[in-house]
């Protein structure tokens, strides 16, 4: 069947068309996508009017995109910037009034479970026990395990687009502040990191999302251009030798860097300092980059869901 999956995440609106059916691969078929940057449309924890209108504006657009490329089905999901909002229900009411479209707020645990689904799936069970980082917009999520359901899975607000607002709103701070921030993100992150550690070390430690992509091409990993067979890797030894320069980079410079994107820059070294803090407190010489995430995980449950709800009594 051909599926419209609706992700609305911290930076990006993102509709993907694609053919499913259960046992093969989803094929995309179309991508419509839009920068909305809604963490960074928070005003006093409130998404702000012009980040709901933004909002509404996509989702419209979207919903004549998926029908003019024949998709049967719609799914619509949130992650951090509108789970944590204190006006997420009211945003999302406005949106399913005007557009027709209800789209459910994945909780964190949620958000790393399906994407350590995914993960799972595209590195098969050749690759042993996983564990799988996420650095979203606004949270990070981290899951562990030897099956298709991780064994631990949790969220942290250390979302790349959440800490430039934060810290880098007037440009990038000073060595003081960089040394607060960093410290900050490595508290937040050993504070559960137990539940990892305690499983042992991984037989695969793997990488989701644009800003773990753009490290890993940063530090020289392929083009997307290649296409996703290609194996990409991002090694911590490469990566501590770039933080210092892109902390001492300008925006131009950031921007002119392989796999940055315009409207990302000022979320390059928040997520270097994340990804770093992640690869040092979990002992990961390297981590091995997914082109499957969150997206993809949705998708294949949903596939899950509807070949079992299919199958003949007793199977």
């Amino acid at each position: 069947m051909r599926l419209g999956v609706l992700d609305i995440g911290s930076n990006t609106g993102h509709l993907l068309v694609v053919d499913a059916h259960r046992g093969a691969a989803p094929l995309p078929a179309y991508s419509y996508k839009q920068p909305l940057r809604l963490a960074e449309h928070l005003d006093d924890g409130h998404v702000t009017t012009q980040g709901i209108e933004a909002l509404t504006e996509f989702v419209a657009g979207a919903v004549i995109v998926a029908e003019d490329r024949g998709a049967q089905d719609m799914l619509g999901f949130a992650t951090s910037a509108v789970r944590d909002a204190v006006n997420s229900d009211a945003v999302l009411d406005h949106v399913a009034a005007e557009t027709g479209v209800r789209i459910a707020v994945l909780p964190g645990d949620d958000e790393a479970r399906l994407t350590f689904l995914a993960v799972r799936r595209w590195f098969g069970w050749s690759a042993g026990r996983l564990a799988v980082f996420d650095i979203g917009g606004g949270s990070l999520e981290i899951a562990g395990g030897a099956d298709e359901e991780p064994e631990v899975a949790w969220s942290i607000p250390l979302g790349a687009a959440r800490l430039a607002r934060e810290h880098f709103g007037a440009g990038t701070p000073g060595e003081a502040e960089i040394r607060a921030l960093r410290k900050r993100i490595r508290a937040d992150i050993a504070d559960g990191a137990g539940r990892l550690l305690r499983l042992g070390p991984p037989d695969v430690a793997a990488a989701t999302s644009k800003t773990f992509r753009s490290l890993a091409r940063i530090c020289g990993a392929a083009p997307s251009v290649e296409g996703p067979l290609v194996g990409r890797v991002l090694a911590i030894e490469d990566l501590q030798g770039w933080v210092p320069k892109l902390v001492e980079m300008d925006p131009d410079d950031l921007a002119g860097l392989p796999g940055v994107s315009p409207s990302r820059t000022h979320q390059i070294v928040p997520g270097a300092l994340v990804a770093e803090a992640v690869m040092d407190i979990f002992d990961i010489a390297e981590l091995q980059i997914c082109p499957w995430a969150l997206r993809e995980g949705v998708i294949l449950e949903r596939i899950d869901a509807l070949g079992l709800a299919g199958a003949p009594e007793g199977i």
